[in-house]
């Protein structure tokens, strides 16, 4: 891939904003204590990048979340002030408002089903209560960047009216609508990304003609940080966006020029509705359809900024905001050297299973099929444990390729995330992860990895992979668990009993000999 800067010249560069420049830190208030924030979506995408900036300029910190576990496994976790509890629920709204100077709402309910709206309203009402009746100075939204005077698609109308009710609220609100975001790890970026390195010929909607004002996630995350500081009591929106105004397709080739490939072909149908466009996305891509088609339905209109009224409030950042070539360059660099700071890939996913895997007394009485298998091996726990913990993604499964790639395929056709999904990086696995058509639901470094299948089953399912040691090295063993749904559940165990027997087996066998073949290819 040629252009990609190495990881000598990206690492500094990705970097930015730190939150430790002058004009981003924390400002203490007048009894001497910094201000303390509450960050609504810590886990999420841009909520990942924001918290450890706001740490590092010297602010308190303090999270909202449904698991504290998810929150736990990341390397902020021992610096911020965790309340368990749902957005939606004004008994954790108010406890987590209690003392706060600061709020930035970053979540939004699109994975969450059809009724993503209703949802959405219902936070944004239990927020707007919450922080008014603890004073809370000042609320950051980040919304989407929408044109005027048209009916928005149903993600951006409720992006919108959340906007409305905050602005509404006794609360000041500084809402900032954002254009598409480019970096590595954003969904939209991974959709321009896999539709321009998979087809050298695109038939696309109209709406790749629509201008389009992208903007790079370092931009984003600068401009929230110098909300924190900005003067007034400002109750407003305000557009921002990167230097370029281009058509989708534009930034379709812009991106292959970035990453040398070729220029691609793209016309556009008038016959590919959004709902269309979605699946193909779906097909194409590791974006799921779920998440596909509030995206696609983003694009229907052209989204570009309407004024510069943010530069009277917050400068543009010293070095200038960042172009669309160099925020693709920048996101590629990421991803070549494996340090994804945050990835849609760790969403939850609407209709997957949540419930963590009961302790094994719990199975009496219920129906649950296992396929457990274990093997002796010379390497030691460690190599064996570095085997297990690159597993899924880029590295695949270990055995029957074809056989994984064909069953994440029939998920994806399926409504499912398919196993395209991957992993944010390889360089290390933690609880709340995504790894192609699971999620990593409980690790303990050195010993076990668990995964809750996030695939389309009938019932629940569960792999382990763990690593014991042993007189003479060690010893490698993994468990499949279903608990069935139904009828429906035992046949489809049933039917897969054939091809159990030759993946997991192959997976056995392949895992202890990388692990066995470790210490000659470090030598």
């Amino acid at each position: 891939m040629s252009e990609v800067p190495d990881a000598s010249d990206v690492t500094p560069l990705l970097s930015s904003p730190l939150g430790t420049e002058d004009a981003l830190r924390a400002v203490p208030g007048e009894d001497g204590r910094t201000p303390l924030v509450l960050v609504l979506g810590a886990t999420g995408y841009i909520g990942g990048r924001l918290v450890p900036r706001l740490l590092s300029g010297g602010y308190r910190v303090r999270t909202l979340t449904r698991s504290s576990a998810r929150v736990a496994a990341l390397p902020w976790a021992d610096d911020v002030d965790v309340v368990e509890g749902d957005a939606a629920d004004a008994d954790a709204m108010d406890r987590a408002m209690d003392g706060v100077d600061l709020v930035y709402y970053l979540v939004h309910s699109m994975h969450s089903g059809r009724d993503y709206g209703r949802l959405d309203r219902a936070i944004a009402l239990t927020v707007a209560k919450a922080a008014a009746a603890h004073r809370v100075g000042r609320i950051v939204y980040l919304s989407g960047l929408h044109p005027e005077g048209v009916e928005l698609s149903a993600h951006l109308a409720s992006r919108q009216e959340v906007g409305d009710i905050l602005i509404a609220s006794a609360t000041p609100t500084l809402v900032l609508q954002a254009g598409v975001v480019i970096g590595s790890g954003s969904a939209s970026f991974e959709m321009i990304r896999h539709l321009t390195e998979v087809l050298p010929y695109m038939p696309a909607p109209r709406w790749v003609r629509n201008l389009i004002q992208p903007i790079a996630v370092r931009d984003v995350v600068y401009y929230l940080l110098a909300a924190a500081r900005a003067e007034g009591d400002l109750n407003r929106e305000y557009d921002i966006g990167g230097p370029d105004v281009m058509r989708y397709s534009e930034m379709m080739n812009g991106y292959a020029e970035v990453a040398g490939l070729p220029r691609r072909g793209i016309t556009a149908l008038p016959v590919l509705t959004p709902s269309l466009a979605s699946h193909w996305v779906g097909l194409v891509t590791p974006v799921p359809r779920q998440i596909a088609r509030p995206l696609v339905e983003s694009l229907l209109h052209s989204c570009v900024v309407k004024d510069d009224a943010i530069d009277t409030l917050i400068p543009p950042p010293p070095e200038g905001l960042t172009g669309y070539r160099d925020a693709v360059r920048l996101a590629l660099g990421r991803i070549e050297i494996d340090q994804v700071e945050t990835s849609w890939v760790d969403a939850t996913v609407t209709g997957a299973p949540s419930d963590p895997m009961p302790s094994d007394p719990e199975w009496a009485g219920r129906t649950v099929f296992q396929d457990a298998r274990r093997r002796p091996t010379t390497a030691d726990p460690d190599a064996v444990w570095r085997v297990i913990a690159q597993i899924g993604g880029a590295t695949g499964w270990y055995s029957a390729s074809v056989l994984w790639a064909t069953r994440g395929l029939i998920d994806r056709v399926a409504g499912g995330v398919g196993a395209q999904r991957g992993r944010r990086t390889l360089a290390q696995v933690t609880e709340g992860d995504a790894i192609d058509v699971w999620r990593v639901e409980r690790v303990e470094p050195g010993r076990l990895l668990r995964l809750r299948a996030e695939m389309r089953v009938p019932g629940k399912a569960w792999l382990e992979l763990g690593v014991d040691p042993t007189a003479d090295g060690s010893e490698y063993w993994q468990r499949a668990v279903f608990f069935p749904r139904g009828l429906t559940g035992r046949f489809y165990w049933l039917s897969m009993l054939p091809f159990h027997g030759l993946v997991f087996s192959g997976m056995v066998n392949r895992i202890v000999a990388e692990a066995e073949d470790a210490p000659a290819a470090d030598a």
